[in-house]
């Protein structure tokens, strides 16, 4: 059962020829097998999970299935969620997060939670307070962020399915580093509720990491219905996205970008191979394939006005958090990034916040005008493979935002736009490292996404490639 999707897992369950308990206990032990040597889950609840197994389950699509849920975000009533924060380690919520009851009615059993970075602000798994998160398909390698834990256990085989989010690119960073497929909602399609209005200007989505298309689609329709009050709505689609799965996306008018193009911005040539493998392989299905992307999507303001929005929203957050701990958070007990953060948020104007807003407003149609003539873009999902651990930090704090921005130039500006996007596993290093590749649709076309990428995936299948990471 190690390799079977979520799809194919809540089959055995719905046929009888297996039970969640059987899910439940083989799943705890590969976790127990292989997470000494990764760190992707830092708490687990393996007796809830057992006993939830035995008892009735909600009848939903996923019955029966073991699930992870990121250490950020999608809180439990009664539960510990830590954000990746030291001192929220004993910090059990009084809530359930309308995210973690859909989850729950869709009939997952969640078996603990994931590795992440501090408050989620870096591309790679590596906290102050926990141990790094190792990726797989070489342990010295980051997992990326901020999702790296759930990406970590979905491509070891501990679970078929985790949950992730994405302020930045932190569902799409860690499929692509890790060889999974990451699908980004447009904005407003899953819930922040209750606790959270909107983060990061509305650019924080959550959703999951998979092995396989079908999975990433089944996933999104069982988390995506509305809190009555939302601040944004997603137009809906014409049917379930599951259905969308095999389903032919007709040619395709698809621009492809391989390189940033700014000295800043790392430009390694195994994502330009990834990139033109992808266009090549589109090409062969009908598509029409050309260089193409919108002029502005590099545009050096947005990287200063995103990190505005950043460093506001992450004062705001610890902010809260004081409050729930009763005392103040000391710059000692967080990492220098968020430490910097949060001196800059404390320092904003309530007009400089809003100008960033209004700016990346602005922006973001510019943005948009390039799919009025266009159906698809195509960039490299990071700019590098899986860097080694430590390598975000070694050259010291002050040039760790630099290595962050200059990793990531592809991936923020459609959490900015609220554009769905998707990261494939469709290139491995010739030392064995996965390399993603996103395709962008315009806003609300998660449905053109699915269709096209359950395409590239019956062309170019990954499923039977797996890390060489085994239990010993």
């Amino acid at each position: 059962m190690t390799w079977l999707d979520a799809t194919a897992q809540a089959d055995l369950v719905h046929r009888g020829e297996a039970t969640p308990a059987e899910l439940v206990d083989a799943a705890i032990a590969r976790i127990e097998a292989l997470n000494p040597r990764l760190d992707a889950v830092i708490r687990t609840r393996f007796d809830q999970a057992r006993a939830q197994a035995a008892g009735i389950l909600p009848g939903g699509p996923f019955r029966g299935v073991p699930i992870l849920l990121k250490d950020l975000g999608c809180v439990v009533a009664g539960e510990v969620t830590a954000f990746g924060l030291g001192p929220l380690k004993d910090v059990a919520w009084p809530v359930t997060s309308y995210l973690a009851g859909h989850f729950l009615a869709a009939g997952f059993i969640p078996l603990g939670r994931t590795n992440v970075p501090e408050l989620g602000t870096t591309a790679t798994t590596e906290a102050l307070s926990f141990p790094p998160a190792r990726n797989p398909w070489h342990t010295g390698h980051s997992t990326g962020g901020s999702s790296g834990g759930s990406a970590a256990a979905v491509a070891s085989g501990m679970v078929a399915v985790a949950h992730a989010s994405d302020g930045g690119g932190s569902i799409r960073i860690p499929a692509s580093e890790c060889g999974l497929v990451g699908l980004k909602p447009t904005r407003g399609r899953v819930s922040q509720g209750p606790l959270t209005g909107e983060a990061w200007a509305g650019g924080l989505t959550d959703g999951a990491l998979t092995r396989t298309v079908r999975d990433a689609a089944a996933v999104l329709d069982a988390i995506s219905k509305r809190m009555p009050g939302e601040p944004y709505y997603a137009p809906p689609w014409p049917r379930p996205l599951s259905q969308e799965v095999g389903a032919s996306p007709g040619r395709l008018r698809i621009g492809l970008v391989d390189r940033p193009g700014a000295e800043m911005y790392s430009d390694d040539p195994q994502c330009r191979a990834a990139v033109a493998r992808a266009g090549r392989l589109l090409e062969s299905l009908g598509h029409h394939v050309e260089e193409s992307g919108p002029g502005v999507m590099f545009d050096p303001r947005f990287a200063r006005y995103f990190n505005t929005i950043i460093a506001a929203d992450t004062e705001a957050l610890l902010q809260a958090f004081e409050g729930v701990l009763g005392r103040p958070v000391t710059d000692a007990e967080i990492e220098p990034r968020n430490a910097h953060y949060r001196r800059t948020g404390k320092a904003l104007t309530a007009v400089a916040y809003l100008q960033a807003r209004q700016w990346l407003g602005m922006w973001a149609r510019r943005m948009a005008d390039w799919w009025t003539k266009h159906d698809l873009l195509v960039t490299p999902t990071v700019a590098a493979p899986p860097p080694e651990l430590g390598w975000f930090t070694a050259a010291g704090p002050e040039q760790e935002g630099g290595r962050i921005a200059g990793f990531i130039p592809y991936t923020a500006q459609f959490n900015a736009t609220g554009q769905p996007a998707v990261s494939l596993p469709l290139h491995w290093t010739p030392a064995g490292l996965p390399v993603g590749v996103q395709l962008v649709a315009a806003y609300g076309r998660e449905d053109l996404l699915v269709r096209v990428a359950s395409q590239v995936e019956q062309a170019a299948p990954w499923a039977d490639r797996h890390p060489p990471l085994e239990p010993e």
